[in-house]
């Protein structure tokens, strides 16, 4: 059936004790109000948002990934604070607020907090013929959660724990914080909502309490606890994280990808691995990453790069914007916009804004000098070029074929293909120089 989806993300999440925005904390690389956005909209096309706290700046991130498809609406927390006054638009004056309007007659509401519910999570919801329904789940450790009184196969009743009676907090069906209400149903009940309580707000929870005391059915939806846990904190933004992780490394191994102690290894959402992958322990892997052929030896970082048939590290840094093909990049090699085809650099050189073709081999501790202190600059090497160890390649610059530069040279200047560069100034030997400088006085 068809369904509106309500995402919750005005708070001010204290707890994280952190300026940026709770919903903006990134779990494996996005933002966590991304993670419930991507499941709401596998679910439904009409998605809501509520905002207040830095709204401008969590707009801004919605819109860099849903951009005109999300609906933003302010929540008015000077009069509707809470998370029953989210879903009040209007009033004031004498007059009583309107439901939140939607495309749906079905409002299935969450909060941004829950990054790790996905599209199956939510569709039991989607998929009930109840028109008002909570998500109930149970936790070893109840602390921090309104337990559910269920009587008949229906709710009951919904106590908060710091009102609950020592039998009540024995309850182990608590509330997950997800509704699914009908528009009717919202027409008449939000009004009636009150600011009676202790931190004098409108509460979801007394929405169901009122609609109960008048006969309307609410249904418990059983869910798994993993999939709604919320996060208020750093150490649960953390322990939510290692979830996702086991979650992405177990899709990634199903796939075909070889992990030494995957428990090491950290990779995010938008990473995507064709065949013949493997990764050692302690690899990072980040961004927009296509692996195909590749193998990432033990605590190298890739970031938003394409590796294909190529073996990189260990402790390499794979920066944004690479492409390696055929490659070797050893240990303690940092690239950065490079594109490498056929080609060796086996250790401590740092390759940036770069262009590298077949059979050239990069010595021990050489650079492209790409940054001018105003700008980047690009240096392109082309095929059968040996670098000596310890040369720095001052850009703009373009090295011809076949050309072999002698180790500790600086290029500043064109060449000719066959060419012997070396760029040195003479040794000098002075006799028994050593005895001079280390006699006793």
């Amino acid at each position: 059936m068809a369904v509106s989806v309500v995402i919750l993300a005005a708070g001010k999440g204290t707890r994280m004790r952190s300026k940026l925005p709770k919903v903006l904390h990134k779990i494996c690389g996005q933002e966590m109000l991304v993670h419930v956005l991507e499941a709401a909209f596998g679910l439904s096309e009409d998605v809501h948002v509520i905002l207040h706290h830095e709204h401008e700046l969590i707009a801004k991130a919605i819109n860099a990934h849903f951009k005109d498809k999300t609906q933003i609406h302010l929540q008015n927390v000077e009069q509707y604070p809470g998370t029953g006054g989210a879903l009040m638009q209007g009033g004031g004056g004498g007059v009583a607020p309107t439901p939140i309007k939607t495309a749906y007659n079905r409002l299935l509401v969450l909060n941004a907090d829950m990054p790790l519910v996905s599209k199956e999570a939510l569709m039991p919801f989607a998929e009930s013929e109840e028109s008002n329904a909570l998500g109930v789940f149970s936790l070893e450790h109840k602390s921090g959660y309104g337990r559910v009184c269920l009587a008949d196969k229906q709710v009951s009743a919904i106590v908060e724990e710091k009102d609950a009676s020592p039998e009540i907090l024995a309850l182990d069906t608590l509330n997950a914080g997800v509704y699914l209400f009908n528009q009717e149903f919202l027409q008449e009940f939000l009004p009636k909502l009150d600011k009676n309580n202790a931190q004098a707000e409108y509460y979801l929870t007394q929405l169901v309490g009122l609609g109960v005391q008048k006969g309307v059915r609410f249904a418990p939806i059983f869910v798994n606890a993993h999939d709604f846990l919320g996060v208020n904190s750093q150490s649960e933004l953390a322990a939510a994280e290692s979830k996702m992780l086991d979650k992405l490394r177990e899709q990634a191994m199903q796939a075909g990808v070889c992990m030494h102690m995957p428990h090491t290894i950290y990779l995010e959402k938008g990473v995507r691995f064709g065949a013949d992958c493997v990764l050692e322990q302690g690899v990072h892997l980040a961004g927009d990453c296509r692996l195909q052929g590749a193998h990432i030896r033990a605590h190298s970082v890739i970031e938003s790069s394409h590796i294909t048939n190529s073996s990189i590290g260990p402790l390499a840094h794979i920066r944004p914007n690479s492409k390696i093909i055929d490659s070797h990049v050893g240990n303690f090699v940092e690239t950065k916009n490079a594109h490498l085809s056929g080609v060796k650099a086996g250790h401590l050189s740092y390759l940036g804004d770069c262009t590298i073709e077949g059979g050239t081999n990069v010595g021990a501790g050489v650079i492209t000098c790409n940054y001018d202190g105003k700008g980047k600059h690009h240096t392109h090497i082309g095929q059968n070029v040996f670098i000596g160890s310890d040369s720095q390649l001052v850009a703009p610059l373009s090295i011809p074929d076949n050309v072999l530069i002698g180790a500790g040279s600086t290029i500043t200047e064109p060449m000719q293909e066959g060419d012997l560069v070396l760029v040195r100034p003479p040794q000098v030997s002075i006799p028994k120089g050593y005895f001079k400088f280390f006699q006793k006085p």
